[in-house]
């Protein structure tokens, strides 16, 4: 299974972005859906994560401000993000947690990451 993220750019301070994640490859269920960033010199930390059934839980940092969302017809999550600050610039993961079959344990899985760049 492999996560493929798009979207990420470079925005102006109060500007808006779009990310995107879908999974290909053989799996029976996308179970949860996230995002995580990481900033220069920082760890990885989470901004945000959707369940099958469309639960949602956010970083205090980005609430009101990010949505996460997801189609589960195309296994797709999305994070909007608006009111863009410079303190939201790192490079954002996708994450999924998959059930390969369908009595499978739910296996981790992470995309390429995607560069968020917002300048003030």
């Amino acid at each position: 299974v492999q996560l493929q993220a798009s979207g990420g750019g470079l925005v102006h301070f109060g500007g808006s972005l779009r990310l995107s994640c879908a999974p290909s490859g053989s799996f029976f269920s996308v179970v949860t859906m996230g995002w995580y960033r990481q900033a220069p010199g920082k760890q990885r930390e989470l901004v945000g994560t959707i369940t099958i059934g469309g639960t949602t839980n956010y970083a205090d940092s980005v609430k009101g401000r990010f949505t996460i969302s997801r189609d589960n017809s195309k296994n797709t999550v999305y994070l909007q993000m608006a009111s863009l600050k410079p303190e939201d610039t790192a490079v954002y993961y996708c994450n999924a947690g998959v059930r390969l079959g369908r009595w499978a344990d739910i296996s981790d899985y992470w995309g390429q990451g995607t560069q968020v760049t917002v300048s003030s």
